[in-house]
């Protein structure tokens, strides 16, 4: 069930937010053994909060399309009184005293918080084979990698675990999961969901989103979570719309054909499929038009070290416990450490003019159309993938179509567009100007109402 089918069964009172609760953690407790997609399961919590839930709906106190639904949250989001690791041991035993912004927000809307998810070690990564709490499987396929840093909201929601989950989008986090594990996973606009109570990898490059089972689902999720806070300095104070996707045509609308660098070096697969959601959406009227973008080769470099910076300087203060942290983020946080302070400054200036630049594409189009990654879900423990016949590192390809979205800034939408030879999800990326998240998921509803996706789930 979608979010809206599940809101709409509890208002007719076919089900009640305790049974969508026991249900949930009913098969939290059968799949997570082998996903491995919690870490912390509040299942009393949870329950107190779905009959609370069912209190207020019967009094006719309806707080929203989340009233009720089962959601679960990055273990890098403070929960009040709850556990929150970040996925390491250095944090093993910090009980925040307070909730994040953005949890604090979902609990307002009426969701029920089942737990924590597990990710990749402080979001420093892209498999989610966390060496300390356990490695996060992909539901399609327990031999393949979920993605990170967001794996295990990636797989929550795909194994039907919960509705919708948090997750954060550092250099894909929120968009490599969503593509490898077949959900919808979406990255707003810098500064669009507050990142107070969220600890941080990156200051300039960490985003807040929504990973959910449909495009609907994740507008209905940033509808709760998006806006301003005055306590995040980060925040933007640009308004809130409605984010909410209705059945809006998409005929007449400029969508961008990247002419370089988002078709290069792609699995045969995987181009395929984006093309055909491409050609799909022309039939519904869009406009698709090729578009020369700026070097993006450039961006991806230019944002690899400011988040090699940054994230140095946010672990220092723990780096004399070298023994905490697993081997590959180590040697991050020490490449990191080795990076001349004016190689930082004259990233960031260079950022800046990148910016300007790209502000330029909009002139000509509405949107961009691209795939999210070059490649399906690697196997677990693979290092290197085959792109366009040439062996890839399999970080630096899984992030090259979306790690430049987080230096811009700008929101992107990933969403399944097909499965591939193997049964392996692909996913499709839509990318917009800054605050235009409205536009983006509009154009994945049509795309998604036009049967672009995926033909089942993975477990049925």
């Amino acid at each position: 069930m979608t979010i809206g089918e599940a809101g709409g069964a509890l208002r007719r009172r076919r089900y009640s937010a305790v049974e969508l609760t026991t249900s949930a953690l009913a098969r939290i407790e059968r799949s997570n053994p082998t996903l491995k997609a919690f870490l912390t399961v509040t299942g009393d919590e949870a329950m107190a909060q779905a009959r609370q839930a069912d209190a207020e709906l019967a009094a006719g106190k309806d707080r929203g399309p989340l009233h009720g639904i089962p959601v679960a949250v990055k273990d890098l989001f403070y929960t009040r009184g709850v556990a929150t690791t970040g996925g390491s041991p250095i944090y093993r035993n910090f009980i925040p005293q307070e909730d994040a912004c953005a949890v604090a927000r979902l609990k307002s809307a009426g969701a029920v918080m089942l737990g924590k998810l597990n990710m990749h070690e402080l979001a420093y990564g892209i498999t989610s084979a966390n060496p300390h709490f356990g490695a996060v499987t992909n539901p399609w396929n327990a031999k393949h990698s979920p993605g990170g840093s967001s794996g295990g909201s990636g797989a929550a929601v795909a194994a039907g675990l919960v509705y919708a989950a948090l997750g954060t989008d550092t250099g894909g986090s929120i968009r490599i999961p969503a593509s490898f594990c077949g959900t919808v996973g979406f990255k707003p606009t810098y500064g669009r969901v507050s990142r107070r109570g969220v600890m941080p990898l990156s200051w300039s490059l960490d985003h807040v989103g929504p990973l959910a089972g449909s495009v609907r689902d994740a507008a209905l999720v940033l509808q709760a979570i998006a806006g301003r806070d005055a306590g995040d300095d980060s925040s933007a104070r640009h308004p809130t719309v409605d984010y909410v996707p209705e059945d809006e045509p998409v005929k007449g609308l400029r969508v961008g054909f990247p002419e370089n660098f988002f078709f290069e070096r792609l699995d045969a697969e995987v181009e395929l499929a984006v093309r055909g959601a491409i050609a799909r959406l022309e039939s519904l009227g869009a406009e698709v038009r090729p578009v020369k973008l700026p070097d993006m080769a450039a961006l991806n470099a230019v944002g690899r070290v400011i988040l090699l910076c940054e994230a140095s300087a946010v672990m220092a203060p723990h780096l004399k416990n070298r023994d905490q942290f697993g081997s590959d983020v180590l040697a991050l946080l020490d490449q990191g450490r080795l990076v001349p302070a004016t190689d930082y400054i004259q990233a960031q200036r260079l950022r800046k003019r990148m910016v300007r630049e790209f502000a330029q594409v909009w002139s000509s189009v509405d949107c961009l159309i691209a795939p999210t990654t070059p490649n399906t879900a690697p196997r677990i423990g693979e290092t290197t993938v085959k792109l366009g016949g040439h062996e890839e590192d399999v970080r630096l390809a899984t992030t090259r179509l979306v790690r430049s979205m987080n230096l811009l800034g700008l929101p992107a939408l990933s969403m399944p567009c097909g499965l591939n030879g193997a049964g392996l999800p692909i996913g499709l990326q839509i990318i917009g100007p800054a605050f235009e998240e409205r536009l983006i998921l509009r154009v994945g509803a049509a795309l998604e109402a036009g049967g672009v996706g995926i033909p089942r789930t993975p477990l049925s």
